[in-house]
């Protein structure tokens, strides 16, 4: 295949950076099979599959790396003008499990060194426009030039710890001087490889090159950054300097990766047995389903994977994959000052939406702003990013790894529970930030070397009245007649790599607690496997504390039962409890309770969605969840604090309750609408429920220019909506006569003195007459991108509020951007107007700034232009939970059944409830005090910022390593520390002369009093006073 690639100017053409022009004149799929077969079989596979088929010119991509000699689960083929059917036939073969596209990741190259940037400011020095999506698996290092900018956190100063490194700020050392080096583990390092020569590094094992470019060395510096976090034995050390360290560099210097490279490098890290894997890359996409599967399979054989959650934060829902995976350890950064960095995304997954909530992650935070760690060929550099925390988590894992006698006892889910359990908690910080704190090394190594097998879960205790840790569920208190509130609690099994739960769970209600005014039902995984399962608890108040405020407390039971290891027989089993806290308040008035439609939000993956601010142009994907905990956090921050209750419907429209309700908001849809969701919804506005919505473009024309070709999938991308679903929201409000259009606007504007930004909003094509239509001066935006021209037009209409004619009916808000309220690239928030419009609707108060505002017009009639049709061949219905395929335009499906809980039949217990439910989560049967350590004085490394005109590279000694390190010391020494020694052995030198040459003089004898004996004083080298570790 041929590729063509250009760089369209900015200035000129500020819509067309998704048009890159690109041909490809072949078709490459990874053909995943059910087990490991030899190349010989696999060919044979695929050629009885093809031999039928419309594919006549297909080849299998030959594939040199040191995998090929050994039997592989997959393949790669070429196929030139490969058909559907010719795909279908290869997944009918019985041997076949997965046909999926070839996926190419491209890193674009931000390079910002600390050494010639005095300031360390983050940049947004964009080198080029590629083809493929921006938010691709990336390598997720800020400084070195692998972060795409999102302009979240410019001038931003990094803070440096001064003078110690960062294995040592950890306390690496106290193990050091206990003899553990990381002697005897492997570790594996996913990067960009590796110097042969490079003088920090004294055990590389092996160095394996998985690319099409034929070197093995590190030409960008990015690997061996890791790497030296992770094993360097001087200058900038690392934690596990005696580890094996297996190099594996599959990126290019282009910074390009294949999928399939990562799954034989895989592959072959499971033959070498591979303990501890790092992986500094990372993407939204958790549906790439082999390299999802294969990490799987990686830890199902007991490589302990570490991996960094992304640099998207401080937007929340920013989770990249494969740190979202339960069985992985994702990793966020904090700074010096043990401030969560501004760039390390927040949780929670989003994996679960819409029907279900996500899960708690980072599982763990540590350094990863201004650390230090090898450079490219010698010396020392800083760097930033969750990239960098990854390694230091992975090296702190290679180092405790080491200190256990029984290795059989370490796999994924007991290293992640001695690192959650021995976390620090961070205060006045919440668990999709922080996860379960701050990197331990000291306790973690306590909790390993007592550590008996068992299960755990995380978080290990729900306590909605704990703030702010517990956010949101801590935000807002439940209530009989509202939405169960659904905590996902992971489940790790230390005991195997497959388990199931015994029995169903059992819920304690703790009577003198009141814990018999809630119900709760719970759903688990039938089966834990890789070391791990989900346990989701739905909590909801029994109907006799309708008009009851208080707390409520119970527990819930869950034994967890694993095989037996070494050929033993038999099942081991562990029983753990989940403690249940929650307020309890009375119903609130329906006014003042909105309920918000998450059912009909899509995002990718796996569709294309396009972002809703076709400006952002370094962001074009519409991937955090548009959830009120995610991406619309701020606006559900804003609604709690003016009174309001806000909650989620998961479910189709005639899944709830209208009459509880005061409105109804329905925020950038991209789903379909049921029939029978479009008649309830009238009945339910007719009785009393109001509607808010909030719109965003749609046109096919701007559609079909946004088209992309992918390098990830090989494929032209096409948008199957706009922002929103117009159409499909213009079914469902036209019984109203309302309508929105496909014109696309943007533009600044005041609104009631209020500062407006409108960005790549629709407006509002047809409206009833006696309603209440704000318009303003807007540029066509829909223009410049189609023609590349500027136009303004007056009089858009962009706001409609419309009371229904029917007795006792609601009433209804439409507005054409929701970017106002979304925190993903929002320029001026629009919550008054949120307000406004919810005063509106919950109570009928019309704004008077709104009602005789200049900007009032007479409402359209939509005669002036067509309303907006659907995208002809759009492939909506493959993503669409609504449509499904069909003979010519696609179909609804049929309507689901609405979602019914099952409530567990509750045990209750006549005791008192533990009044605090954090502490400390030890494991059973672990007593950190057994553990001793040596005598070591706690160490708070000083910070201070950059000073102007000084390096961000500093030229500071090593600290001493144990063993054959000693051989270096002479060489780490400061002049000054010796020249101070022999000033000191002089001073005792003179001090003892004088006493020898003094004259002696007769003392008359003096009768002394008879004192207790004392043992004789030692002379020997002077103790600090040893401190005990920090609580």
């Amino acid at each position: 295949w041929k590729e063509t690639r250009y760089r369209l100017p900015e200035a000129q053409l500020p819509w067309r950076y998704l048009m890159i022009t690109m041909f490809c004149l072949s078709t490459e799929y990874i053909v995943a099979f059910n087990g490991y077969f030899t190349a010989k079989a696999r060919s044979h596979f695929i050629s009885s599959a093809l031999k039928s088929s419309e594919a006549l010119d297909w080849r299998i991509v030959p594939r040199k790396n040191p995998a090929s000699d050994f039997p592989s689960d997959f393949e790669v083929v070429q196929i030139r003008q490969a058909s559907h059917s010719s795909l279908l036939t290869l997944e009918d073969h019985p041997y076949i499990k997965r046909v999926t596209p070839q996926r190419k990741v491209f890193r674009t190259l931000n390079y910002t060194p600390d050494s010639c940037n005095n300031d360390t400011r983050w940049t947004q020095k964009w080198q080029s426009w590629q083809s493929s999506r921006p938010l691709r698996r990336t390598s997720l290092s800020l400084a070195f030039g692998f972060w795409h900018a999102t302009g979240r956190h410019s001038s931003r100063r990094l803070l440096r710890a001064i003078p110690r490194h960062v294995a040592q700020i950890l306390q690496a050392d106290v193990l050091w001087q206990m003899g553990y080096t990381g002697s005897g583990v492997k570790v594996a390092v996913f990067d960009t490889g590796l110097s042969e020569k490079h003088p920090h590094f004294k055990n590389v094992k092996e160095r394996t090159n998985w690319t099409n470019e034929k070197t093995l060395d590190d030409g960008l510096g990015h690997g061996t950054f890791v790497a030296g976090v992770i094993a360097s034995m001087r200058e900038c050390q690392g934690f596990a300097p005696d580890s094996e360290l297996h190099i594996f560099r599959v990126f290019t210097n282009n910074q390009v990766s294949y999928t399939s490279w990562f799954l034989d490098a895989f592959n072959y890290a499971i033959l070498k047995k591979i303990d501890v894997l790092n992986l500094s890359i990372g993407g939204p996409d958790f549906m790439d389903h082999p390299f999802v599967d294969k990490v799987w399979e990686l830890t199902a054989n007991r490589v302990i994977m570490v991996s960094a959650i992304g640099n998207d934060g401080p937007l929340y829902g920013t989770l990249n994959n494969p740190a979202d995976q339960m069985d992985v350890i994702g990793v966020g950064g904090i700074d010096f000052e043990d401030n969560i960095a501004r760039f390390s995304s927040r949780g929670m997954t989003t994996w679960e939406l819409p029907g279900g909530y996500g899960r708690v992650k980072p599982d763990i935070v540590t350094y990863g702003s201004g650390v230090r760690g090898s450079g490219m060929k010698e010396g020392c550099r800083s760097l930033s990013g969750t990239s960098v925390a990854s390694p230091v988590v992975a090296g702190a894992v290679t180092l405790l790894v080491s200190t256990v006698l029984n290795r059989e006892l370490v796999n994924p889910a007991s290293m992640k529970q001695a690192l959650i359990a021995s976390a620090r908690r961070l205060p006045g910080v919440n668990m999709f930030e922080q996860g379960h704190g701050k990197l331990d090394l000291i306790r973690a190594y306590q909790i390993l070397n007592s550590y008996k097998p068992q299960a755990s879960l995380s978080p290990s205790y729900i306590d909605l009245t704990e703030c702010p840790y517990m956010w949101p569920y801590c935000s807002q208190p439940i209530y009989y007649g509202g939405m169960p509130t659904i905590v996902n609690v992971t489940i790790l099994n230390g005991m195997g790599v497959t388990g199931r739960i015994l029995d169903k769970p059992i819920w304690q209600p703790y009577l003198p607690q009141n814990g018999d005014h809630i119900d709760v039902a719970v759903s688990y995984s039938p089966v834990l496997w890789p070391w791990a399962g989900y346990l989701a608890v739905s909590i909801s108040v029994a109907k006799k504390a309708a008009s009851w405020e208080g707390i409520a407390q119970g527990h819930v039971m869950v034994t967890v039962a694993s095989p037996a290891g070494n050929n033993v027989g038999g099942e081991m089993t562990s029983t753990v409890k989940l403690p249940v806290k929650v307020k309890i308040v009375p119903t609130p008035p329906r006014s003042k309770r909105v309920l918000w439609d998450q059912y009909h939000n899509l995002r990718y993956p796996p569709g294309y969605f396009p972002r809703d601010n076709l400006r952002m142009k370094n962001d074009p994907l519409d991937w955090n969840g548009d959830h009120i905990h995610t991406n619309f956090r701020d606006m559900y921050q804003h609604l709690r604090s003016m009174g309001y209750f806000v909650e989620v419907l998961g479910a189709p429209i005639t899944c709830f309750d209208a009459s509880q309700y005061g409105t109804f908001m329905m925020v950038d849809s991209e789903e379909e609408y049921f029939p029978e969701e479009i008649t309830k919804l009238r009945r339910d506005i007719d009785k009393g429920l109001s509607l808010i919505v909030f719109s965003d473009w749609y046109n096919t024309s701007v559609m079909r220019k946004v088209k992309f070709y992918d390098e990830n999938t090989r494929q032209w991308w096409m948008p199957d909506t706009g922002g929103a679903n117009v159409p499909a929201l213009n079914d469902l409000i036209s019984v109203w006569g309302m309508a929105f259009s496909d014109g696309l606007y943007e533009g600044d504007f005041t609104m009631a003195d209020h500062d407006m930004y409108y960005a790549s909003g629709c407006s509002i094509a047809k409206f009833p007459e006696d309603g209440i239509v704000i318009a303003k001066t807007l540029k066509d935006q829909g223009l410049e991108v189609l023609k590349q021209e500027t136009a303004v037009v007056e009089g858009v209409p962009i706001l409609g509020m419309y009371q229904t004619p029917s007795e006792g009916g609601g009433r209804i808000a439409l507005y054409g951007d929701s970017n106002c309220i979304d925190d993903s690239h929002r320029q001026k928030d629009c919550f008054w107007l949120l307000d406004a419009l919810l005063q509106y609707t919950s109570y009928s108060m019309t704004p008077p700034s709104l009602i005789h505002s200049n900007s009032r017009v007479t409402p359209p009639t939509g005669t002036d232009r067509p309303l907006p049709e659907r995208l002809e061949g759009n492939h909506l219905y493959r993503y669409s939970k609504v449509l499904e395929a069909h003979l010519g335009d696609p179909k609804p499906r049929p309507l689901p059944a609405c979602p019914h809980l099952s409530w567990s039949k509750p045990q209750p217990l006549n005791e008192t409830a533990p009044s605090n439910l954090w502490k400390h989560q030890k494991l059973l049967s672990i007593d950190m005090d057994k553990v001793v350590l040596p005598n070591v004085r706690n160490y708070r490394p000083q910070v201070r910022p950059l000073s102007p005109g000084e390096s961000g590279a500093w030229d500071i000694p090593g600290g001493i390593m144990p063993g054959r390190y000693n051989q270096e010391v002479g060489q780490t020494i400061p002049m000054f520390a010796f020249l101070g020694a022999m000033v000191v052995l002089s001073f005792f030198v003179v001090q003892l002369t004088k006493s020898k040459n003094k004259p002696k003089r007769r003392k008359p004898r003096v009768k002394r009093p008879t004192l207790p004996s004392q043992p004789p004083q030692t002379i020997g080298p002077q103790h600090t006073r040893p401190r005990t570790l920090e609580d």
